[in-house]
């Protein structure tokens, strides 16, 4: 004897999306042999209609499943679309990410220049031209100040950076919930759909 799950198979298997395909084939093959048996023309005319009505109904079913798998190889073709626009900012958020790190190595490129400019202040304090002097520690304030504002600039840059690929990553764990959330669901209203049809026909 089969099993109960061997039996929702089956009836899955023959009556594809739970539309009662099963119950109509069996509805034809009893109009078909009734009309083949009909004694009157008027009985025959009848099974004759409804063998067509039945079939009707076969089409629009088969149509409306037609319909659903169209509906479901463009929902997967955006699916992949969303996929490969995901991987493409994943890999600009690598490109952004390591020319940041470029920059950061400049700034400390620019940091060492820096304290060596303060250790040719020192030495040019020692010149006997005070007032030369004072205009090149001037001009070395200036220069220092600017490097320190590209400093900040790139540091701001790279947590700027950071903020935008955390939110990336939380973005991309969302979606991965939602497909999940979306199968685990889609599964349950199947198994649901299966047992209503099991409890009809029993």
């Amino acid at each position: 004897s089969f099993s109960s799950d061997e039996v929702i198979r089956k009836r899955l298997l023959i009556d594809g999306d739970g539309a009662g395909d099963d119950r109509r084939i069996n509805l034809l093959v009893k109009s078909f042999i009734k009309w083949c048996n009909s004694g009157s023309q008027e009985e025959g005319y009848f099974q004759y209609q409804r063998m067509l009505s039945t079939l009707s109904q076969c089409e629009f079913s088969m149509g409306k499943t037609l319909l659903v798998y169209d509906m479901n190889l463009r929902e997967m073709e955006n699916y992949e679309k969303i996929y490969k626009d995901i991987e493409n900012s994943i890999a600009a958020a690598h490109e952004k990410i390591s020319e940041c790190k470029k920059q950061i190595l400049q700034a400390k490129r620019i940091r060492k220049n820096r304290q060596e400019y303060d250790a040719l202040a020192k030495v040019i304090q020692h010149h006997p031209d005070r007032h030369e002097t004072l205009k090149q520690l001037e001009a070395l304030g200036k220069e220092l100040q600017h490097l320190s504002h590209i400093k900040e600039n790139v540091e701001d840059k790279l947590e700027l950076r950071r903020k935008q690929f955390h939110v990336l990553l939380s973005t991309i764990h969302e979606l991965q919930q939602t497909l999940e959330n979306d199968e685990k669901l889609q599964e349950a209203e199947e198994s649901q759909e299966a047992q209503m049809e099991t409890e009809t026909k029993q």
